[in-house]
């Protein structure tokens, strides 16, 4: 599994592309803006876009969503609770295509050789989701290295999404977190050193 991660447009937004190797066939998650970079990546690599998975409906982790789905034909993939939580930007609203993938708990998907498994964790949004692939959790905006997303915009809930930070430090063992924003961490550490994990792990024993 080969992730590349792709940091785009003016809230600096992690996009991943996810590859197998063996394949070349890919998932792209959160093209948040930047359409031409995460095209050219795609086509400089002679990969085949499978899926775009979107960890939730916000501007700033679709902007790029509808134009990877248009060149590279695509099936879009999101949770059905974010359909109405796309926030605006200057005029920017996220309309997904009518042969969109609603997913939700226990879903998955196969890429190549890879598996994507779909875990709800709303808070940041009510149809917020993580997707976990071998030894990696692609986690949008609910956990971050040493935070947690912000929960004052429509649709957010702090209690929510402590019970989604608190099922995130549930699942055994250690996993590459790649979150929507700054740097990748481990579960582990983020176990260890993350206040707003550690409040989850603790408040809701």
């Amino acid at each position: 599994m080969l992730i590349k991660t792709l940091t785009v447009g003016p809230i600096e937004t992690n996009c991943y592309v996810v590859t197998d190797e063996n394949t070349l066939d890919c998932a792209v998650i959160d093209p948040g803006d930047e359409s031409n970079t995460i095209l050219d990546y795609i086509e400089s690599n002679r990969l085949t876009v499978k899926y775009v998975f979107l960890t939730h409906g916000h501007f700033d982790h679709t902007m790029a969503a509808a134009a990877v789905l248009e060149a590279t034909g695509a099936r879009l993939c999101m949770n059905r609770k974010d359909a109405d939580a796309v926030i605006s930007n200057s005029g920017y609203t996220f309309n997904p295509p009518d042969d969109t993938i609603w997913y939700g708990e226990g879903d998955a998907f196969t890429v190549g050789g890879l598996t994507f498994r779909v875990i709800e964790t709303p808070g940041h949004t009510p149809g917020g989701v993580c997707l976990i692939c071998e030894n990696a959790i692609f986690c949008g905006d609910t956990l971050f290295r040493d935070s947690c997303g912000r929960t004052d915009l429509p649709g957010g809930d702090m209690a929510v999404l402590m019970r989604s930070l608190k099922r995130l430090s549930d699942i055994p063992g250690d996993y590459e977190v790649y979150p929507g924003h700054m740097d990748s961490t481990t579960l582990s550490r983020e176990r260890r050193f993350n206040y707003y994990l550690r409040y989850a792990n603790e408040a809701l024993k």
